[in-house]
């Protein structure tokens, strides 16, 4: 490995870049990439360099601790966070030049306050509920928020950048009811005499899928990685590249008989003689547990093989059966990454783990350095 560590998460620069434009050439408008969860596991401060790079408008994160960390790591460009708890410090998101969701009117006087106690403008996106039911303003307050936030805009205290809500993904029918509330709100907005520059409601899923819901802008997650909101589309499908390749290396390798148990519970048994190959992660790097016995693999050599025996918090063991004679301690283990390059998808363990592509990168863990790489993972 380049870095002399066990287990290293490649994040390749140059795939998010190509994700980031593939989606404003098939949107046309700005591109507001999500960065929260740390970069979804891949690194928020690589992840927002390489959105920027490419022409992003925003990065953005659930809240506002994430939001300072890039501004403490040196990301210059716009962060917009929306997710905030009753003690987040707005003077702290307005001296960083912070723009906040605004979901609410205790948290638009909140952060009118702390605009005047700064001395500074607050710039804003009122967040809305359109029918997500989760965070946002409802219907029933739009008025009196809109009709505040237009004072405080008209008075220099407050600038109102976006508009924008959250959708359900629960069909094409719900999609579009969320959309005709979302013009109502925007012409009750406009009405109020607030016309904010950017106005999003798409995500990853409706940006690649429905057009008619792009308005001036998208907010993406998970396709910038390159990973597929969709169960029955693959990345290389829709012209996406997966940014994260994991990982790590044998450390060690024993010949073993027929009948040898293998790790806790013995819930392996070799059938045949064969070799065993050490691999130092386990589910302290957000490898799942319940990976085991499942069938999941990763490549050795370059050629699939299977993980067997009971994952543990630190390794887990590959049968590298007729490859031993050609390995040697340290040679690499990839467990996923592009399968345009031979690579396991971690749609497999998504799969296997009857969950989403997102909660498998999202949870691999901080013992796994994240090293980005400039050469599309050279």
């Amino acid at each position: 490995m380049r870095t002399g560590s066990m287990r290293v998460a490649e994040i390749s620069v140059p795939a998010i870049r190509h994700n980031v434009t593939r989606i404003r050439e098939l949107t046309g408008g700005a591109v507001i990439v999500v960065v929260k969860g740390g970069g979804y596991g891949h690194g928020a401060a690589i992840a927002a360099a390489a959105a920027f790079d490419a022409g992003a408008e925003i990065v953005a994160t659930a809240d506002l601790e994430e939001a300072l960390a890039l501004r403490d790591a040196g990301i210059a460009g716009a962060i917009l966070c929306w997710l905030h708890g009753v003690r987040a410090d707005f003077g702290d998101a307005v001296a960083a030049d912070i723009e906040l969701g605004i979901s609410d009117l205790a948290q638009l006087e909140k952060l009118a306050s702390a605009a005047l106690s700064q001395g500074k403008r607050a710039t804003l996106h009122l967040k809305l509920d359109t029918g997500l039911s989760r965070n946002g303003a409802s219907p029933d307050a739009w008025d009196a928020l809109f009709a505040r936030t237009a004072e405080l805009e008209a008075a220099g205290t407050v600038r109102v950048r976006g508009v924008f809500s959250h959708l359900a993904n629960a069909g094409d029918e719900i999609d579009r009811l969320q959309a005709a509330r979302f013009d109502d709100a925007i012409a009750r907005l406009a009405a109020a005499g607030v016309d904010p520059e950017l106005k999003h409601l798409a995500a990853s899923a409706a940006t690649l899928a429905s057009p008619h819901l792009h308005y001036n802008a998208v907010r993406v997650g998970v396709a910038a990685f390159g990973l597929s909101p969709f169960a029955d589309k693959t990345s290389a499908q829709l012209g996406l590249i997966p940014a994260m390749t994991l990982r790590s290396e044998i450390v060690a390798l024993r010949g073993v008989p027929a009948g040898t148990g293998v790790s806790y519970g013995f819930n392996h048994v070799c059938e045949t003689p064969t070799t065993l190959a050490l691999v130092p992660v386990g589910y302290a790097d957000g490898m799942p547990r319940a990976l085991n016995g499942s069938g999941a693999w990763v490549t050795v050599a370059g050629e699939p093989r299977p993980i067997v025996g009971r994952i543990g918090m630190d390794q887990f063991i590959v049968d590298v059966g007729p490859l031993a004679g050609r390995l040697s301690l340290g040679d690499p283990v990839v467990l996923f990454g592009d399968p345009e390059r031979g690579y396991p998808p971690v749609e497999i363990w998504a799969g296997l783990m009857r969950t989403i592509n997102y909660e498998i990168v999202v949870g691999i863990g901080p013992r796994v350095l994240r090293v980005p790489v400039d050469e599309d993972g050279k």
